[in-house]
């Protein structure tokens, strides 16, 4: 509860700072280590264990740090993992009549589970990629055409 009130009063969160640190050091060394398929890390003292992990787990977790940092929370959702309609819709940020729209237009991969529908959050994101690809490029398209005739 003083931690709280603290932060409510404006003092920095200890566990955000700590954080941020960490991510700066992280990136620091991912910095001066750029060819390197695994990386070790050392304990904070003498004679702690290393620990050896693959290069995409620092990376990852230089990621989650700088989040964290930032006051966000963080959520870890594996590629196959199957989320209900809900949970899709509120990903996508969209209502989820719209996203059953989607999902019987075939533009989202789903399967049936009794009369529930379920989605892989891999066919999930490649949608979100490949939607946010055409939208980029439509505003592109919008930017040219405006520029082509003289309105920018």
């Amino acid at each position: 509860m003083l931690d709280s009130v603290d932060n409510a009063a404006g003092r920095q969160d200890p566990g955000a700072e700590l954080a941020r640190r960490a991510a700066r050091r992280i990136n620091d060394y991912l910095t001066t280590h750029p060819d390197t398929d695994q990386d070790t890390i050392q304990g904070e003292l003498a004679g702690d264990d290393a620990l050896v992990v693959p290069r995409e787990a620092t990376v990852l977790l230089a990621k989650i740090l700088l989040l964290l940092a930032q006051g966000e929370s963080i959520n870890v959702v594996p590629d196959s993992a199957e989320l209900t309609t809900q949970q899709a819709a509120d990903f996508l940020n969209v209502s989820r009549p719209y996203l059953i729209k989607l999902l019987e237009s075939e533009k989202i991969p789903y399967r049936k589970v009794g009369t529930h529908r379920r989605i892989k959050f891999r066919d999930l994101h490649n949608y979100k990629s490949r939607d946010d690809l055409e939208r980029r490029r439509a505003a592109d398209d919008l930017t040219e055409l405006t520029q082509e005739l003289g309105l920018y």
